[in-house]
């Protein structure tokens, strides 16, 4: 009698590749940005400058920086300019040699790099990274609406605060307490730039991030790897 064995449908379900950005925030592209301000109202006071650097992964899955971009921007219509934010962050908003552009060129030229990144790395959505999160993301959706921006890639309200996770990570909030911590050099005489914070929030913001990875605690641990 001919045997008859029934063959056992093979599993088309591949594992999950963490090593790819895609997966590591549940589609969305970490942009890492910060503002400087002539005020802390994002609805009346005047948007200076603003710096965004996107990240991705490393062949072994450690996130790094990738793009950047960073302007100069001149003060909206009608905006108020509160001058102890300018002792505040240095900023001479009459001068020639900051190379100023408006809001309506600054923001749109961000978003090309943005999407552009979202495309490279197979991402959905952008989500925004910064430290003390709410404050830029506040300025940055206002100036949005002002110049009726098309195609915002960010989330319209989630982030990722950096100051929370450096708390939670080092037991530090503030940027250079948390980048001393993480063993990150900090030029304080360059602080409140918005490029150098962004860069060295990007280090930090990548440092938790590869840490926890290094840890065990990232990618998760399925419920079969433990039965």
């Amino acid at each position: 009698m001919e045997n008859i064995t029934e063959s056992t449908p093979q599993s088309t379900t591949q594992p999950t590749d963490y090593n790819l950005l895609k997966n590591r925030f549940r589609g969305y592209l970490p942009v890492v940005i910060d503002v400087e301000t002539a005020g802390l109202n994002a609805q009346t006071d005047a948007l200076l400058e603003l710096a965004a650097i996107t990240v991705k992964m490393d062949e072994n899955g450690y996130l790094v920086e990738d793009q950047k971009c960073h302007f100069h921007i001149k003060p909206f219509e009608g905006a108020n300019i509160n001058p102890e934010s300018l002792k505040f962050n240095g900023i001479d908003i009459d001068n020639p040699l900051r190379g100023a552009v408006a809001e309506n060129i600054a923001i749109p030229e961000m978003f090309k790099m943005v999407r552009r990144a979202m495309k490279e790395q197979g991402c959905q959505r952008a989500v925004i990274v910064a430290h003390n999160a709410a404050f830029d993301q506040g300025f940055l959706q206002a100036a949005i609406k002002r110049i009726n921006a098309k195609r915002d890639p960010f989330h319209p309200f989630a982030m990722f605060d950096t100051a929370t996770l450096a708390g939670f990570m080092y037991g530090q909030t503030v940027l250079v307490k948390a980048c001393q911590a993480a063993k990150i050099s900090f030029d304080g005489h360059q602080a409140h730039s918005a490029l150098y914070d962004t860069e060295k929030t990007t280090e930090l913001f990548c440092a938790m991030v590869n840490k926890l990875k290094e840890l065990g605690g990232f990618p998760p641990v399925s419920v079969e790897e433990h039965l």
